[in-house]
């Protein structure tokens, strides 16, 4: 009797001990959040309050939604209504400023700021036909509604994506209220300015908010019910199981499950938190250092957005921008995003050697038997990519059929089985995801009308073009440089964005294919996650390692060595990408070589391949690499030659190692 209490004594402990855990994680990833994503500082509602909150949220997710499948409005009136949305539900949940906030309380600066900004929104919805029809003439109260408006909304892009973007949005605007417009006074360039970045379908409701608002927000309410099927585990136990026991087990899990959960998030910094809550503290317990646990969770996280079919969402905006179909788009995806995820994976099983570090015990790994039961789950996101590959519905469409499927798919699982009120939770969760996006959508708009309005595309393009000459090399390495100053702190959807108005048309006018100019921009607009000096996926990482963030980004960065490489390999020879190949073999041949090119540079980045490289071995690797990853038969058998020299090299070192044992 005594040993029956005994053991339901230590069973209530070990219970107590779990729970009391998940909450202290809970708590630490956050507070992480909270730190590096600003989507997460938000007010703090409760009670009542909060469910009102929730049900605007979810109204707004079920009006987006309505809109976007069923609405026939003018485009003007669709578009203005949602900013309007996106403003009031801003200053709703998003704060003046980061820190502890006081339970139920809206400061009355915030109220007036949110009635101003949603009403001059509001204003524009409801008088759009006469507008429209006004032509040039516009009141001077207009134009200071426009500029009410437009101050509302970058205001609500500081609270909820951060300053960097706003930036360099002021730059271009100061540059077109001073320079870039002939208009002889100041008033005139303010009323032209306002006329066309509020007023027009070329500023802020222009390409990247009408996408947002008809593609992207339904993928990101998508998004909020698919974690709640509880596909976030399922991927994670997946990957635990396929490569969990093999030396370095855990950050080979962090690479599978965040490239696979990656995809659909569409946030580095979600990501890396997310998963990293798990994956970092089982690296560290295998032996991994700190900065190389929360660097592989964080490069892992970043290039999930690069991972097809879906690509956080961006490629279904690149599709319309570029005006090539979504299939086309994830197939030639596939090559650099495998070159990607294998350089780290590599780089991941070369550290686990030097360090002799071993994978999870078997008996701690979840059984694929058992997770054959759960393969269901992929079922969303299979009928997803059928409907819009195929055609064979709207991408909104194929997105609300994906939902219901997503609905259905999580009833067989008691633990994650939805009901009314987590669909409730996910149609809110999704509605406050889609505020961050938006508002960022805005600003890129901006961007986009100013660059248009005072033809400073093509300043930009001629005085690359002149420095670079007739060299693609330096107007790359110049359009990089961009990307990736213009990509810091800024939501994916938005950065591409801001990338394809204004580095994509430099690359074009030096003779790259569009599309393979659109993805190097946006490769490089991604990697700013990753890049010393903001790098706040990196910092995230770093938070929840407790390593030193400058450390982890610099490993961040030398992990997604690919990242920095394969986007060159493709603008200056697309066939990485599928243009212009003659056939399958030399698709496969380009496959094949670029596998072994990355093994080569990862190596040789990383200073061991079987055994400790030397300098020069090193050298020869990284070189041999880069030339199996330029397509073309030449290159192919110089680095050929010259990794299976290294490779023949460092066996016989490591054979001469094992003979002095």
């Amino acid at each position: 009797m005594e040993l029956k209490k005994d053991t339901k004594l230590n069973a209530e402990i070990s219970a107590d001990v779990h729970a009391d855990t998940a909450e202290n994680i809970q708590a630490a990833v956050d507070d992480v959040m909270k730190k590096f994503d600003r989507e997460s500082n938000t007010r703090n509602w409760q009670g009542t309050p909060k469910l009102i909150v929730n049900g605007l949220l979810a109204l707004f997710a079920l009006f987006c939604m309505y809109v976007t499948l069923w609405g026939t409005f003018l485009e003007e009136v669709r578009l203005t209504s949602f900013v309007a949305c996106i403003i009031f539900l801003g200053y709703v949940i998003f704060p003046a400023k980061k820190g502890v906030q006081k339970v139920n309380y809206m400061p009355w600066y915030d109220i007036i700021l949110m009635v101003l900004g949603t009403g001059a929104f509001l204003y524009f919805t409801f008088n759009a036909v006469s507008i429209i029809q006004q032509g040039s003439k516009f009141a001077n109260y207009q134009i200071i509604i426009g500029i009410i408006g437009t101050l509302s909304l970058a205001e609500i892009c500081r609270r909820s994506v951060g300053i960097p973007i706003l930036v360099v949005a002021a730059a271009f605007i100061l540059y077109a209220l001073t320079k870039g417009l002939s208009n002889p006074t100041f008033t005139g360039r303010l009323n032209y300015a306002v006329r066309l970045l509020f007023y027009s379908k070329e500023g802020i409701l222009s390409t990247p908010i009408n996408t947002c608002s008809k593609f992207i927000v339904i993928f990101i309410i998508f998004g909020a019910f698919l974690e709640r099927t509880g596909i976030s585990d399922f991927f994670i136990d997946f990957a635990n199981a396929l490569v969990g026991g093999f030396s370095g087990g855990p950050a080979k899990v962090a690479v599978v499950s965040s490239a696979l959960l990656g995809m659909v998030s569409g946030s580095s910094v979600a990501n890396t938190v997310g998963s990293g809550s798990v994956t970092i503290p089982m690296m560290k317990k295998t032996g991994y250092r700190g900065e190389f646990a929360g660097a592989v969770e964080a490069a892992a996280s970043t290039g999930g957005q690069i991972m097809p079919p879906i690509m956080g969402a961006a490629a279904f905006l690149m599709a319309d921008i570029v005006n090539v179909p979504y299939s086309n788009i994830i197939v030639r995806a596939i090559i650099p995003a495998v070159l990607y995820f294998t350089g780290i994976f590599i780089a991941v099983h070369v550290e686990a050697k030097k360090n002799n570090l071993e994978g999870i015990p078997k008996d701690q790994l979840p059984k694929m038997s058992v997770l054959a039961k759960e393969i269901y789950l992929l079922l969303p996101i299979i009928m997803l990519i059928y409907l819009v590959s195929t055609a064979t519905k709207t991408i909104q469409t194929a997105a609300a059929l994906s939902i219901a499927a997503a609905i259905v798919v999580s009833l067989p699982n008691k633990k994650h089985r939805m009901n009314l009120k987590s669909i409730f939770e996910a149609l809110a969760s999704g509605g406050k995801g889609a505020i961050s996006v938006a508002a960022a959508c805005g600003i890129a708009g901006i961007i986009a009308g100013t660059i248009t309005m005072t033809g400073l595309a093509n300043v930009l393009i001629n005085g690359i073009v002149a420095i670079a000459g007739n060299q693609v090399i330096i107007a790359l390495f110049l359009t990089m440089i961009c990307c990736i100053i213009l990509g810091m702190g800024v939501p994916t959807t938005a950065n591409y964005c801001i990338m394809a108005a204004t580095c994509a048309p430099i690359l074009v006018r030096m003779g790259v294919p569009m599309l393979a100019a659109h993805f190097f921009v946006f490769y490089f607009g991604i990697v700013a996650d990753i890049t010393p000096p903001v790098a706040l996926a990196a910092y995230a990482g770093a938070a929840i390692a407790k390593s030193d963030p400058m450390k982890t980004a610099v490993n961040a960065t030398k992990l997604a060595i690919a990242a920095f490489i394969v986007p060159y390999i493709l603008a200056m020879n697309p066939a990485m990408i599928f243009i212009d190949v003659t056939g399958p073999f030399q698709i496969v041949s380009i496959a094949v070589t670029s596998l072994v090119g990355i093994f080569g540079v990862s190596t040789g980045v990383a200073g061991f391949m079987f055994a400790k490289m030397n300098p020069l071995q090193r050298i020869l690797s990284v070189c041999g690499g880069l030339a199996l990853m330029y397509p073309g038969s030449a290159s192919d058998i110089i680095g050929v030659a010259i990794v299976g020299a290294v490779i023949v090299w460092q066996l016989a070192l490591n054979k001469k190692a094992a003979a002095a044992a």
